[in-house]
């Protein structure tokens, strides 16, 4: 008799397993509920100079030039395929325009406290501010370059 009741037992508990098991991996996915809240918004351009950057095909020297750029200036916050401080750099303009990413690097003060994404990373990201790096134009444009070909 307890030997049944101790097997129903532990066909519950593998049976709970196993439906707890099937939920939504959460770690898998990079700004999801900021992704549910905001949509992917291709028509925020952010605030700042650029008001429109249409990408032509990839300019390799640009690459390098924006990969020495992001490694000296970018790396302490920024991983391509991770969050660290900030988040993962890979995939970001299947979520962000390029005019949004390029005015955040080039204005992350003013966009860190009037663009709702820009706020809503903010809180994200515990509050931590991006600095501004000071990039000139032709140095975020060539980070943003860099970024094409995460």
């Amino acid at each position: 008799m307890n030997n049944i009741i101790f097997m129903k037992y532990l066909s519950i508990f593998f049976v709970s397993l196993l439906l707890l098991s099937c939920g939504e991996n959460k770690t898998d996915k990079k700004n999801t509920n900021l992704d549910k809240e905001f949509g992917v918004d291709f028509s925020n351009k952010g605030i700042g100079p650029i008001k429109e950057l249409k990408f032509d095909e990839i300019d390799e020297e640009l690459v390098q030039k924006g990969a020495a750029a992001y490694r000296s200036k970018c790396t302490a916050c920024h991983a391509i395929d991770k969050k660290l401080i900030g988040p993962a750099l890979k995939g970001i303009y299947k979520r962000r325009s390029p005019e949004w990413v390029v005015n955040l690097l080039l204005n992350p003060t003013e966009m860190l406290k009037k663009d709702p994404i820009a706020m809503a990373l903010l809180k994200e990201y515990n509050n931590i501010m991006m600095l501004n790096q000071n990039l000139s134009e032709d140095e975020a444009l060539a980070i943003a370059e860099f970024m094409r070909t995460l």
